[in-house]
């Protein structure tokens, strides 16, 4: 994933899980008449982490959520109640895997809204308290289905919140899942474009913009063609 820069946060180009990224949460402080702003940024762990987990080596790292299931698995089902976030990106990377046979790579694509800008995908968060009494707030991407035009690299995608459905994503006072489960869709086919770009985006230490420089997608090499006669050596006639 990738986090464009704001004011006082710098761009980063390769966000791995585990690692800090921004959430947008509603500000549940603000009361009528009040100059709080309605929503406010924080940084979170890219990784939930539910409240009930005793020990997190023993967890299993969950940096997505399917969104088909989120509101009844028990390891999200309290975050899509309550803790419902927007996660801004101005893209992500996927991998598409071609089955062996093929004989092909895997190949990362950096994919990107063809507008540009910054998009909000679809969040949880989760504070999750340790056993010596820290705090960490921990956060998930909701995906679903692939869009027809992404399909061919992978069959899932992050659910990309529109900007006139922020306010009851983020409204879980008055909204319960069931409420916003018609944002949780693929985005039209032409929202996103997809660039093959080079494997260093696999190893987390690559950080600059050039990972997101496109390369040329490996072609599936012919095989020779097989020698006639007995000997195995070329005939030449």
């Amino acid at each position: 994933m990738q986090a464009l820069g704001e004011e006082g946060f710098p761009a980063r180009y390769n966000i791995a899980p585990t690692q800090p990224i921004l959430i947008v949460m509603q500000n549940e402080h603000v009361k009528p008449g009040s100059n709080l702003p309605p929503r406010r940024a924080v940084l979170a762990r890219w990784g939930l982490i539910p409240g009930w987990v005793k020990d997190i080596k023993d967890f299993p790292l969950m940096i997505n959520a399917r969104s088909e299931t989120a509101a009844e698995k028990a390891s999200f089902r309290a975050a899509m109640r309550h803790r419902r976030v927007l996660i801004p990106a101005s893209g992500f990377y996927e991998w598409r895997r071609p089955p062996k046979e093929t004989g092909l790579p895997s190949q990362p694509f950096w994919i990107r809204p063809k507008n540009g800008g910054v998009i909000a995908f679809a969040g949880l968060m989760e504070t999750y308290a340790s056993a010596d009494g820290s705090e960490v707030d921990t956060a998930a991407i909701l995906t679903t289905a692939a869009n027809h035009a992404l399909r061919p690299i992978h069959d899932r995608m992050p659910v990309v919140i529109a900007p006139e459905d922020f306010e009851r994503w983020l409204d879980c006072k008055n909204g319960e899942p069931r409420h916003v489960a018609d944002l949780m869709r693929p985005v039209q086919d032409d929202f996103f474009e997809a660039f093959p770009v080079s494997d260093l985006v696999n190893k987390v230490s690559n950080m600059g913009k050039d990972l997101q420089k496109p390369v040329a997608v490996a072609q599936p090499q012919e095989k020779p063609p097989k020698a006639s006669g007995s000997s195995g050596q070329m005939s030449l006639f």
